[in-house]
Protein backbone atom coordinates (compact mmCIF):
# COMPACT_ATOMS: atom_id res chain seq x y z
CA UNK A 1 0.00 0.00 0.00
CA UNK A 2 3.14 1.84 1.21
CA UNK A 3 4.81 1.59 -2.57
CA UNK A 4 1.11 2.25 -3.88
CA UNK A 5 0.91 5.47 -2.72
CA UNK A 6 4.52 6.42 -3.09
CA UNK A 7 4.15 6.02 -6.77
CA UNK A 8 0.60 7.91 -7.00
CA UNK A 9 2.09 11.04 -5.46
CA UNK A 10 5.12 10.55 -7.74
CA UNK A 11 2.72 10.97 -10.70
CA UNK A 12 0.79 13.35 -8.95
CA UNK A 13 4.19 15.55 -9.29
CA UNK A 14 5.37 15.01 -12.54
CA UNK A 15 1.65 16.09 -13.87
CA UNK A 16 1.69 19.06 -11.77
CA UNK A 17 5.32 19.80 -13.11
CA UNK A 18 4.30 19.32 -16.64
CA UNK A 19 0.92 20.91 -16.49
CA UNK A 20 2.32 24.36 -14.94
CA UNK A 21 5.36 24.25 -17.59
CA UNK A 22 2.96 24.03 -20.10
CA UNK A 23 0.72 27.14 -18.85
CA UNK A 24 3.98 28.99 -19.08
CA UNK A 25 4.69 28.24 -21.98
CA UNK A 26 1.12 28.88 -23.42
CA UNK A 27 1.76 32.24 -21.67
CA UNK A 28 4.67 32.83 -23.30
CA UNK A 29 2.94 32.32 -26.73
CA UNK A 30 1.50 35.53 -29.42
CA UNK A 31 -1.68 36.09 -29.88
CA UNK A 32 -1.11 33.42 -33.44
CA UNK A 33 0.72 31.13 -31.14
CA UNK A 34 -2.03 30.55 -28.97
CA UNK A 35 -4.67 30.80 -31.72
CA UNK A 36 -3.06 27.85 -33.22
CA UNK A 37 -2.99 25.86 -29.90
CA UNK A 38 -6.61 26.19 -30.31
CA UNK A 39 -7.20 25.45 -33.61
CA UNK A 40 -4.97 22.72 -32.85
CA UNK A 41 -7.36 21.19 -30.00
CA UNK A 42 -10.50 21.65 -31.81
CA UNK A 43 -8.88 19.77 -34.78
CA UNK A 44 -7.90 16.95 -32.19
CA UNK A 45 -12.00 17.28 -31.27
CA UNK A 46 -13.27 16.84 -34.21
CA UNK A 47 -11.17 13.87 -35.00
CA UNK A 48 -11.68 12.12 -32.14
CA UNK A 49 -15.26 12.61 -32.29
CA UNK A 50 -15.12 11.19 -35.85
CA UNK A 51 -13.47 8.15 -34.81
CA UNK A 52 -15.73 7.35 -32.39
CA UNK A 53 -18.92 8.16 -34.80
CA UNK A 54 -17.32 6.83 -37.98
CA UNK A 55 -14.81 4.11 -36.67
CA UNK A 56 -16.05 1.47 -38.34
CA UNK A 57 -16.31 3.12 -41.74
CA UNK A 58 -12.21 4.59 -41.49
CA UNK A 59 -10.95 0.84 -40.22
CA UNK A 60 -12.95 -0.67 -43.28
CA UNK A 61 -11.55 2.34 -45.63
CA UNK A 62 -8.06 1.67 -44.01
CA UNK A 63 -8.00 -2.29 -44.34
CA UNK A 64 -9.67 -1.13 -48.11
CA UNK A 65 -6.70 1.16 -49.42
CA UNK A 66 -3.69 -1.62 -47.83
CA UNK A 67 -5.30 -4.31 -49.79
CA UNK A 68 -4.86 -2.16 -52.51
CA UNK A 69 -1.41 -1.50 -51.96
CA UNK A 70 -0.60 -4.83 -51.49
CA UNK A 71 -1.75 -6.30 -54.69
CA UNK A 72 0.09 -3.26 -56.66
CA UNK A 73 3.28 -4.18 -58.24
CA UNK A 74 4.92 -0.96 -56.34
CA UNK A 75 2.64 -0.17 -53.16
CA UNK A 76 5.69 -0.36 -51.09
CA UNK A 77 6.97 2.29 -53.49
CA UNK A 78 3.70 4.12 -52.08
CA UNK A 79 4.35 3.61 -49.08
CA UNK A 80 8.08 4.42 -48.96
CA UNK A 81 7.07 7.69 -50.56
CA UNK A 82 4.63 8.83 -47.83
CA UNK A 83 7.04 7.83 -44.88
CA UNK A 84 9.27 10.40 -46.78
CA UNK A 85 6.77 12.79 -46.78
CA UNK A 86 5.10 12.37 -43.59
CA UNK A 87 9.00 12.51 -42.12
CA UNK A 88 9.12 16.77 -42.57
CA UNK A 89 7.43 18.75 -39.88
CA UNK A 90 4.78 20.20 -39.46
CA UNK A 91 3.86 16.87 -41.26
CA UNK A 92 2.42 13.81 -39.00
CA UNK A 93 1.30 10.44 -39.73
CA UNK A 94 4.52 8.51 -39.30
CA UNK A 95 2.80 6.06 -37.18
CA UNK A 96 -0.16 5.52 -38.98
CA UNK A 97 1.41 4.80 -41.71
CA UNK A 98 3.89 2.18 -40.28
CA UNK A 99 0.23 0.34 -39.14
CA UNK A 100 -1.40 0.53 -42.33
CA UNK A 101 1.91 -1.10 -43.99
CA UNK A 102 1.30 -3.67 -41.07
CA UNK A 103 -2.36 -3.95 -42.66
CA UNK A 104 -1.13 -4.55 -46.11
CA UNK A 105 1.73 -6.72 -45.51
CA UNK A 106 1.49 -8.25 -41.70
CA UNK A 107 5.05 -8.61 -40.17
CA UNK A 108 6.61 -8.89 -43.62
CA UNK A 109 6.23 -5.57 -43.78
CA UNK A 110 8.89 -4.42 -41.01
CA UNK A 111 11.51 -4.02 -43.64
CA UNK A 112 9.92 -1.79 -46.04
CA UNK A 113 8.85 0.74 -42.64
CA UNK A 114 12.44 0.30 -41.49
CA UNK A 115 13.80 1.47 -44.87
CA UNK A 116 11.18 3.71 -45.45
CA UNK A 117 12.07 5.15 -41.65
CA UNK A 118 16.05 5.26 -42.88
CA UNK A 119 15.18 7.38 -46.18
CA UNK A 120 12.66 9.56 -45.05
CA UNK A 121 14.54 10.82 -41.09
CA UNK A 122 18.26 10.78 -43.41
CA UNK A 123 16.21 13.05 -45.81
CA UNK A 124 15.05 15.31 -43.77
CA UNK A 125 18.84 15.53 -42.32
CA UNK A 126 20.40 16.12 -45.33
CA UNK A 127 17.94 18.71 -46.84
CA UNK A 128 17.28 20.93 -43.51
CA UNK A 129 21.25 21.33 -42.40
CA UNK A 130 22.41 21.64 -46.27
CA UNK A 131 19.62 25.00 -46.34
CA UNK A 132 19.89 26.22 -42.98
CA UNK A 133 23.48 25.16 -41.85
CA UNK A 134 24.50 28.92 -41.21
CA UNK A 135 21.25 29.75 -40.17
CA UNK A 136 21.73 27.29 -37.30
CA UNK A 137 25.44 28.31 -36.06
CA UNK A 138 24.31 31.41 -35.83
CA UNK A 139 21.18 30.94 -34.22
CA UNK A 140 22.65 28.64 -31.53
CA UNK A 141 25.78 30.74 -30.76
CA UNK A 142 23.47 33.19 -29.17
CA UNK A 143 20.69 30.51 -27.42
CA UNK A 144 21.80 29.39 -23.46
CA UNK A 145 19.77 26.43 -23.62
CA UNK A 146 20.31 25.14 -27.17
CA UNK A 147 24.81 25.29 -26.74
CA UNK A 148 24.07 23.50 -23.33
CA UNK A 149 21.71 20.66 -25.85
CA UNK A 150 24.82 20.60 -28.22
CA UNK A 151 27.41 20.55 -25.91
CA UNK A 152 25.78 17.41 -23.87
CA UNK A 153 25.00 15.08 -26.83
CA UNK A 154 28.52 15.99 -27.99
CA UNK A 155 30.26 14.62 -24.58
CA UNK A 156 27.64 11.62 -24.10
CA UNK A 157 27.94 10.81 -28.01
CA UNK A 158 26.20 8.19 -29.53
CA UNK A 159 24.57 6.50 -26.69
CA UNK A 160 22.54 9.55 -25.52
CA UNK A 161 21.43 10.28 -29.09
CA UNK A 162 19.75 7.12 -29.29
CA UNK A 163 18.21 7.28 -25.80
CA UNK A 164 16.80 10.72 -26.89
CA UNK A 165 15.57 8.94 -30.39
CA UNK A 166 13.85 6.39 -28.85
CA UNK A 167 12.06 9.18 -26.99
CA UNK A 168 8.20 9.95 -28.14
CA UNK A 169 9.05 13.73 -27.48
CA UNK A 170 9.27 15.45 -29.70
CA UNK A 171 7.63 13.78 -31.97
CA UNK A 172 8.74 11.84 -35.49
CA UNK A 173 8.79 15.01 -37.68
CA UNK A 174 10.39 16.95 -35.21
CA UNK A 175 12.64 14.67 -33.71
CA UNK A 176 14.18 14.87 -37.18
CA UNK A 177 14.16 18.62 -37.19
CA UNK A 178 16.03 18.29 -33.60
CA UNK A 179 18.75 16.04 -34.61
CA UNK A 180 19.47 18.16 -38.02
CA UNK A 181 19.72 21.06 -35.45
CA UNK A 182 22.54 20.03 -33.58
CA UNK A 183 25.66 20.21 -35.82
CA UNK A 184 27.35 17.53 -33.26
CA UNK A 185 25.52 14.89 -34.29
CA UNK A 186 26.72 13.14 -37.47
CA UNK A 187 24.13 11.68 -40.19
CA UNK A 188 25.71 8.18 -39.37
CA UNK A 189 25.06 8.67 -35.73
CA UNK A 190 21.43 9.68 -36.67
CA UNK A 191 20.49 6.78 -38.92
CA UNK A 192 21.99 3.95 -36.33
CA UNK A 193 19.57 5.72 -33.78
CA UNK A 194 16.77 5.53 -36.49
CA UNK A 195 17.86 1.90 -36.70
CA UNK A 196 17.34 1.34 -32.93
CA UNK A 197 13.61 2.17 -33.22
CA UNK A 198 13.10 -1.55 -34.71
CA UNK A 199 11.78 -2.80 -32.05
CA UNK A 200 8.73 0.31 -32.06
CA UNK A 201 8.46 -0.28 -35.78
CA UNK A 202 7.85 -4.08 -35.29
CA UNK A 203 5.22 -3.25 -32.01
CA UNK A 204 3.40 -0.78 -34.41
CA UNK A 205 3.66 -3.33 -37.75
CA UNK A 206 2.48 -6.00 -35.42
CA UNK A 207 -0.69 -4.02 -33.67
CA UNK A 208 -1.63 -3.28 -37.42
CA UNK A 209 -1.45 -6.92 -38.44
CA UNK A 210 -3.90 -7.80 -35.88
CA UNK A 211 -6.01 -4.78 -36.41
CA UNK A 212 -6.41 -5.97 -40.44
CA UNK A 213 -9.26 -8.89 -40.20
CA UNK A 214 -10.92 -7.03 -37.41
CA UNK A 215 -11.52 -3.67 -39.64
CA UNK A 216 -12.98 -5.83 -42.97
CA UNK A 217 -16.98 -6.62 -42.25
CA UNK A 218 -16.50 -9.99 -44.12
CA UNK A 219 -13.27 -11.58 -42.13
CA UNK A 220 -15.23 -10.13 -39.31
CA UNK A 221 -18.30 -12.24 -39.50
CA UNK A 222 -16.59 -14.95 -40.17
CA UNK A 223 -14.56 -15.08 -36.97
CA UNK A 224 -15.50 -17.11 -33.76
CA UNK A 225 -15.79 -14.75 -31.04
CA UNK A 226 -12.19 -16.97 -29.25
CA UNK A 227 -10.79 -15.75 -32.03
CA UNK A 228 -11.92 -11.89 -32.36
CA UNK A 229 -11.34 -11.64 -28.67
CA UNK A 230 -7.34 -12.81 -28.67
CA UNK A 231 -7.29 -10.47 -32.18
CA UNK A 232 -8.47 -7.83 -30.16
CA UNK A 233 -6.65 -8.36 -26.82
CA UNK A 234 -3.12 -8.49 -28.82
CA UNK A 235 -3.54 -5.28 -30.43
CA UNK A 236 -4.81 -3.73 -27.49
CA UNK A 237 -1.96 -4.88 -25.72
CA UNK A 238 0.24 -4.01 -27.97
CA UNK A 239 -0.55 -0.48 -27.37
CA UNK A 240 -0.48 -0.41 -23.89
CA UNK A 241 3.26 -2.04 -24.14
CA UNK A 242 3.79 0.79 -26.51
CA UNK A 243 2.34 3.45 -24.82
CA UNK A 244 4.38 2.02 -20.96
CA UNK A 245 7.87 1.83 -22.80
CA UNK A 246 6.90 5.24 -24.48
CA UNK A 247 6.83 6.79 -20.94
CA UNK A 248 9.85 4.80 -19.25
CA UNK A 249 11.94 5.75 -22.00
CA UNK A 250 10.82 9.55 -21.96
CA UNK A 251 11.13 9.37 -18.25
CA UNK A 252 14.90 8.20 -18.43
CA UNK A 253 15.77 10.51 -20.81
CA UNK A 254 14.80 13.16 -18.77
CA UNK A 255 16.48 11.48 -15.65
CA UNK A 256 19.92 11.16 -17.37
CA UNK A 257 19.41 14.98 -18.29
CA UNK A 258 18.99 16.01 -14.66
CA UNK A 259 21.85 14.05 -13.11
CA UNK A 260 24.39 14.97 -15.47
CA UNK A 261 27.66 15.36 -13.75
CA UNK A 262 29.24 18.53 -13.54
CA UNK A 263 26.24 20.45 -14.47
CA UNK A 264 24.42 23.10 -12.77
CA UNK A 265 20.43 21.93 -11.86
CA UNK A 266 19.24 24.96 -13.89
CA UNK A 267 21.42 24.10 -17.04
CA UNK A 268 19.75 20.78 -16.64
CA UNK A 269 16.69 22.52 -16.76
CA UNK A 270 17.52 24.86 -19.78
CA UNK A 271 18.75 20.98 -21.57
CA UNK A 272 15.54 19.51 -20.77
CA UNK A 273 13.59 22.89 -21.94
CA UNK A 274 15.81 23.03 -24.98
CA UNK A 275 14.28 19.57 -26.02
CA UNK A 276 10.94 19.48 -24.76
CA UNK A 277 10.75 23.05 -27.82
CA UNK A 278 11.73 20.79 -30.41
CA UNK A 279 8.05 20.01 -31.27
CA UNK A 280 7.90 23.78 -32.18
CA UNK A 281 10.47 23.21 -34.93
CA UNK A 282 13.79 25.13 -33.28
CA UNK A 283 15.49 26.66 -34.24
CA UNK A 284 14.94 25.27 -37.99
CA UNK A 285 11.93 25.80 -38.70
CA UNK A 286 10.89 28.89 -35.98
CA UNK A 287 10.55 32.07 -37.49
CA UNK A 288 11.04 31.41 -40.57
CA UNK A 289 9.95 34.47 -43.43
CA UNK A 290 11.02 35.11 -46.56
CA UNK A 291 13.36 37.43 -45.91
CA UNK A 292 14.97 35.07 -43.43
CA UNK A 293 15.24 32.33 -46.18
CA UNK A 294 16.44 35.02 -48.74
CA UNK A 295 19.20 36.00 -46.26
CA UNK A 296 20.23 32.50 -45.85
CA UNK A 297 20.35 32.07 -49.82
CA UNK A 298 22.46 35.16 -50.36
CA UNK A 299 25.07 33.58 -48.28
Amino acid sequence: MTATKSFLRVGADHVKHYAKATWQRYKNLGIWGKLFIWLLIAFYIALGTVLILKGKLIAQAMYDVAQKLSHMKYGWLIILGAMVVASFPPMTGHTTIVTLCGFAYGMKGFYIVLAGSILGSATVFVVLRFLFSKRLRKWSATNDKWTALETVVKSKGLPLVILIRLSPIPPWAYSNTLFSSIHTVALWQFVIATVCLSPKLILSIFIGSRLAPLSDGEQRQEMDTQTMIIDAGLAIGGLLLGLVASVVVYRLVQRQLRHLKGVSPSTEEDIIEALEEADEGAPLLRNLSSESLLEEGDH
